[in-house]
């Protein structure tokens, strides 16, 4: 009798668990399938406001005329328009090391760019890793005011060098950061009234509503951030872009209709002032959270192109921003000329 019990409460514990967990996933997982189906508007091509971010390299000394020549090659006939050059990190306080500790071939590189490039703007791409707890140590507290009005100075400090404008990538912010908004509220009028332009990279938005509270309480890592944080960030930038990579789903389909599903949620929260630019896979590590075979170009490609039909197909001030240069192949450039650069039938 006791083990027909056991027997029995096993049965209901799985019957529990697949209530609970696995039928969940498996309606998630099938709407993401079909949000990849179909076909995109032959209109969801590039509108000339692509970016990519570059590495390092282009402001340290290892690259030259040369390298300048290939990326105009490289860009050519792309809607590439932004590149947002790694000029930093921030210290841990929100100051920048001196120029010729930093990046001391900053200045080469905008003119060399603005030489081969004329219609393409250099951005001082700056960041950190932010912690929260008192007792945490090995990164920038936005939480501290003098942090927050150092990298404005920071800011201050590469527009005076040269740079066209500002791009943050702060990981991870935390959903409804009041210390991040209050950041964000000073450095664009810092930004702006030198005639530049202030860009952000963002996380996802939660694919249900809430999510990022649930994740942060389970695993203590908070991955998404709320539709409506999102678009409060988006209302005090030029630029935002949405790091739609790193999901950890194992298939192309179920990625790519994660995909459409994050451009969607994004066209909704984002206003007609601000560009949105949905990221791109160009790296191809393979972790926890990232597969590259599932997180091709291809399936972002697509995957941003239906999200753009099925909301708002007409929208301008809209692109992708390629991550990162000198990871990517000749398989993820050609993704991404053809998938979105060349017109459908031309």
């Amino acid at each position: 009798m006791a083990r027909r019990r056991l027997r029995r409460a096993g049965k209901w514990a799985a019957w529990v668990v697949a209530v609970l967990v696995v039928l969940p996933v498996t309606i998630a997982g099938t709407a993401l399938r079909a949000g990849y189906a179909g076909a995109a508007s032959p209109e969801a091509v590039t509108r000339g406001r692509d970016a990519i971010w570059l590495g390092h390299a282009w402001v340290d000394g290892r690259r030259d005329a040369t390298d300048v020549a290939a990326l105009k090659r490289r860009v050519a006939g792309t809607g590439i328009r932004d590149l947002y050059v790694h000029a930093g990190p921030l210290e841990h306080d929100g100051t920048l090391p001196p120029a010729r500790t930093a990046h001391p071939r900053a200045k080469w590189l905008i003119a060399a760019v603005h030489r081969a490039l004329p219609s393409v703007r250099v951005h001082a791409w700056l960041g950190d890793r932010l912690v929260y707890d008192a007792d945490e140590r090995g990164g920038l507290r936005l939480s501290d005011a003098a942090a927050r009005r150092a990298i404005v100075a920071s800011a201050r400090r590469v527009l005076a060098e040269g740079f066209a404008g500002v791009h943050l990538d702060l990981e991870p912010v935390h959903s409804e950061n009041a210390d991040y908004l209050r950041l964000l509220d000073r450095l664009g009028p810092a930004v702006r009234g030198r005639g530049a332009l202030l860009s952000v990279a963002v996380h996802q938005i939660d694919p249900l509503p809430g999510l990022h509270t649930l994740s942060g309480a389970v695993t203590g890592h908070r991955k998404w951030i709320s539709q409506r944080f999102f678009g409060q960030v988006a209302r005090r930038v030029d630029q935002i872009a949405l790091m739609s990579y790193d999901t950890a789903l194992p298939t192309e389909g179920l990625y790519g209709g994660y995909v459409a599903q994050q451009t969607r949620l994004a066209l909704e929260a984002t206003g007609g002032r601000t560009d949105l630019l949905m990221g791109l896979p160009f790296f191809h590590t393979d972790d926890v959270g990232h597969r590259a075979s599932a997180e091709t170009v291809r399936a972002a490609v697509r995957g941003v192109r239906l999200g753009l039909t099925r909301e708002d197909g007409d929208r301008r001030r809209f692109g992708m921003a390629l991550y990162v240069d000198f990871a990517a192949t000749e398989e993820d450039w050609s993704a991404y000329r053809t998938g979105w650069c060349e017109r459908p039938g031309s």
